[in-house]
């Protein structure tokens, strides 16, 4: 098969896949001889650079999938309007940002950091497949560690746990100094609030919206 003809077989994978294209599911569609899913990868971009084309392959959660330059979303917004979004409160995306950076941790170590309940968010969150359960802690009680999963990485657009952001550029965006200390304190440091945890309760409502395919 010469090499024109695997891109194009690539190609149309990523277009039909669902989820990030992995080297695995191409060998299991290549009879014989799959090619290095990377490789082609790095010439389809080129290509794609080259024809100044609206859309981008980028490496996400341990795959490679195609997505639309961040500078239409905009216009691919108004054009979905918001359908099959993944939609977060603030308390569950202040959750999930907690577990992400300092998994695997229990619940009484993210109640004890945000100040207040959080089986309701714990579950919505394991209900959207952005955590899972990673085992039990040695600790009395033995209980549940909780850490993100490949479709967390797939939804925020992450290759790799490694690529979430810096201490110091979240500290750029969060603004004023207040705002940067409270962040510290509590997801990056992990000390515990003195007030007692207050309940949040289980109906939370959607408003933030973590954004995927720079769309």
């Amino acid at each position: 098969m010469q090499e024109k003809e695997q891109q194009l077989i690539i190609e149309a994978l990523l277009f039909a896949s669902p989820e990030p294209l992995t080297q695995q599911q191409v060998n299991l569609v290549f009879e014989s001889d799959p090619p290095r899913l990377k490789t082609v990868v790095e010439a389809l971009r080129e290509k794609y650079e080259q024809g100044g084309h609206a859309f981008e392959i980028i490496a996400v959660a341990g795959g490679y999938q195609i997505t639309s330059k961040p500078e239409y979303e905009v216009w691919i917004r108004r054009l979905l309007k918001g359908s099959g979004r993944l939609l977060l409160s603030s308390a569950a995306l202040e959750t999930l940002a907690i577990v992400a950076y300092k998994q695997p941790l229990s619940r009484y170590e993210i109640e004890a950091i945000r100040g207040v309940d959080c089986s309701g968010v714990l579950k919505t969150l394991l209900s959207r497949g952005l955590i899972r359960i990673k085992g039990r802690d040695k600790g009395p009680g033995r209980p549940l560690l909780y850490g993100t999963t490949e479709r967390f990485l797939e939804n925020f657009g992450l290759a790799k746990l490694s690529d979430l952001p810096k201490l110091k550029e979240i500290s750029e965006l969060m603004g004023s100094a207040e705002n940067q200390e409270k962040f510290q304190m509590g997801i990056f440091s992990g000390e515990a609030s003195d007030a007692p945890p207050e309940s949040e309760g289980e109906n939370l409502t959607e408003t933030t919206e973590p954004d995927q395919n720079g769309a």
